[in-house]
């Protein structure tokens, strides 16, 4: 399978790669992003690199973190990992999927961070499989298509906020660092990308919700169909009638849309449904 099939569009120009790294560990500009490691070898802990290629990013990554697990799908590409892990020491290589590899086993009881340059067709997939271990993961730096960046860090009221912006702001606090155009890539891509940040926590700590799995359910809901206001995406989700009184209870106006409305607000509209669901 070519990378062209996998989705991959390797970082192929140096520059870009420098000012990726020194966005990542938050380096001064005119930093050198090689610059070695601390002696200990500890001072960036674990990370995780996502689709590593033919590790354009693995050896500035290995330079700053403790420790550095590189993941890769493509086999053909996995001799040369090998051979650069063995030659940087902190390094070791997983063949595999992201979304099928087992986390919770690859990073242990550790806290971690991940880096990933991901396949723009299955972006939301993997950011909601980082989400899933949210519980480790202290941040996400990632490549991605623009558009899907600009969702990611979409706030309430803006065109792009989205179902995906809201359950990732839900557990990270979410900013675009760099625009990179596509002839940083070979092969470049057709669309161009960004670097994002998702920096854990987000709102979760303070919006007191219980059943995290029911309310990222409930917010697809909400966001069902974006041209509906909420009212009509909250009918399959209560009891009949009742869209609009606990509309009035979470001081929500009836004609309002779920883009429009900050987490708090759907935090709460979710606290009162279930407390609905609980009545005799």
């Amino acid at each position: 399978m070519t990378p062209e099939r996998l989705g991959q569009h390797f970082l192929a120009n140096a520059g870009w790669r420098e000012r990726i790294a020194r966005a990542v560990f938050g380096l001064a500009p005119g930093t050198e992003p090689g610059a070695p490691r601390s002696a200990d070898g500890a001072s960036g802990g674990l990370w995780i690199e996502i689709g590593a290629g033919h590790g354009e990013m693995t050896e500035l990554l290995a330079r700053h973190a403790g420790r550095v697990v590189a993941i890769e799908l493509d086999a053909r590409l996995l001799p040369r990992l090998c051979e650069l892990a063995a030659r940087l020491g902190n390094v070791s290589v997983v063949p595999g999927d992201i979304l099928s590899l087992d986390l919770a086993k690859i990073v242990g009881g550790e806290r971690f961070r991940v880096y990933g340059n991901l396949p723009y067709y299955i972006t939301s997939p993997i950011v909601h499989r980082l989400l899933d271990r949210a519980a480790r993961l202290d941040a996400a730096f990632l490549v991605v298509q623009l558009e899907v960046a600009e969702r990611l860090a979409a706030r309430p009221g803006h065109r792009e906020y989205s179902y995906l912006s809201a359950i990732a702001q839900f557990y990270a606090r979410t900013e675009i660092l760099l625009r990179i155009p596509a002839g940083a890539f070979r092969p470049p891509p057709k669309v161009s990308s960004a670097l994002v940040a998702l920096r854990l926590p987000g709102e979760r700590p303070t919006l007191g919700v219980r059943d995290e799995p029911g309310f990222a359910r409930f917010l697809k809901g909400c966001f069902a169909q974006k041209r509906k206001t909420l009212r009509n995406n909250l009918r399959p989700l209560v009891q009949a009638g009742r869209a609009e009184e606990l509309l009035r209870e979470a001081g929500i106006a009836p004609t309002a849309r779920a883009e429009e409305l900050p987490l708090a607000q759907l935090a709460r509209l979710f606290t009162l449904r279930e407390k609905e669901k609980r009545k005799p």
